[in-house]
């Protein structure tokens, strides 16, 4: 059996919040429970989304809520060589096309499922002419993913019907998320991703890619995402207030009932390393709420 190897990877788009800090919990206890690794990641991908100094914020606030990581921080922003060699590789396989169509065009004429805007395939035959490439985009057939969650179950996607031709390479220029995780995590030699099933719906296109590259799939694990009173999810946007670094214990335990741990009440006053020895030793990833998505305390 290989080691086990899990990550957390925040985007530095703020402080760490509550949602935030629930996926940490998750998956760094998963990983120590079964005495693997904690590797850390910054999704630095998306320069226009980030918030100056917060990548630096939430590593302070993971050391201060006694989070220590395994090895070196992997950081997307220095990665674009590697994400440049996985897109030539399905470029040479005739996987990958140029995109023209805007924002509006795919929205005035993308098929929907469940809300969501499918990508009617377009340019899939070639640009118009006059038109400009602005995206590369992946081609999909009909093809159905499966996979079986941990925590969601048995998860099906037919990709064609539910999500389209995706994009790897933006009209800005910045690689999308779904190349660079999967680029990465085979490149951290990841083989359980532990996080929010906010990205359940994503994790289909990622073994997709992981299948015409050649990787390996880890396991996957997607917990309950935090949501507001309005339904929606903790970010930035949805102003969350972060994690007070100067006395975690209590969003911590926060965290664990959340999760479905139940802690007892005088765990939140607690020293934080007792803190953490009551939960390693009582983690139970089967105790955790089969659900998308959980009010945040």
């Amino acid at each position: 059996m290989d080691q086990y190897r899990g990550r957390y990877a925040p985007s530095p788009t703020g402080p760490l919040h509550f949602g935030s800090l629930v996926a940490a919990v998750g998956s760094y206890l998963e990983a120590k429970s079964r005495g693997g690794l904690w590797l850390l990641r910054m999704e630095d991908l998306d320069p226009p989304r980030e918030q100056p100094g917060a990548a630096d914020a939430i590593l302070r606030t993971l050391e201060a809520c006694g989070m220590g990581w395994d090895g070196d921080i992997m950081y997307q922003s220095q990665r674009s060589a590697a994400y440049d060699a996985a897109l030539a590789r399905l470029e040479a396989q005739g996987l990958v096309y140029p995109c023209a169509c805007s924002r509006r065009e795919i929205a005035d004429s993308s098929l929907k499922h469940d809300g969501a805007l499918i990508y009617p395939g377009t340019c899939r035959n070639g640009l118009a002419p006059g038109k400009t490439a602005r995206a590369a985009r992946v081609r999909v057939g009909d093809t159905l993913i499966e996979f079986e969650d941990a925590v969601q179950g048995t998860v099906r996607q037919n990709l064609a019907a539910e999500a389209g031709d995706f994009v790897l390479l933006r009209a800005d220029g910045l690689y999308a998320y779904q190349l660079a995780v999967v680029v990465d995590d085979a490149e951290q030699g990841v083989t359980d991703v532990v996080r929010g099933a906010d990205l359940l719906d994503s994790t289909p296109r990622q073994i997709y890619l992981q299948r015409l590259l050649g990787l390996r799939t880890p396991r996957y694990l997607h917990l309950p995402a935090a949501v507001n009173a309005a339904g929606e999810k903790l970010s930035k946007q949805t102003l969350a207030p972060p994690v007070d670094a100067r006395d975690p214990v209590p969003a911590l335990a926060q965290a664990m009932d959340f999760l479905g741990q139940a802690p007892p009440a005088q765990l939140r006053r607690m020293p934080l390393a007792e803190f953490w020895r009551w939960a390693l030793a009582h983690w139970q990833a089967t105790h955790i709420p089969r659900r998308r998505s959980l009010p945040a305390p």
